[in-house]
């Protein structure tokens, strides 16, 4: 029987650049939580407990507006994203 570990992108994102390119991908699906889940992974990445000091949310807090099915508000989604180091930005679809 194969066994196989469970994927984890959180262990994968170990640089600025990999970082930015994985959110832009994920904020170009139409699924919100697939961005969350991009957004929740870095997080991980980067220390939950760190990420949530930083962007002035409790931890528990901070799981919660990146649970899949969340709606967290744009100014927490702004915080977060600043506590990590990111801004957003926009380009013109052709």
């Amino acid at each position: 029987m194969t066994q196989f570990t469970e994927f984890n992108a959180a262990d994968y994102l170990d640089n600025d650049e990999t970082i930015a390119e994985f959110l832009a991908v994920a904020a170009e699906d139409p699924n919100p939580d697939v961005f969350l889940a991009a957004i929740a992974a870095v997080a991980r990445a980067r220390g939950m407990t760190k990420v949530a000091a930083a962007a002035g949310v409790g931890r528990v807090a901070l799981h919660k507006a990146l649970t899949p099915g969340a709606h967290p508000r744009y100014e927490t989604v702004q915080k977060i994203l600043r506590s990590l180091g990111l801004r957003m930005s926009f380009t013109v679809v052709h």
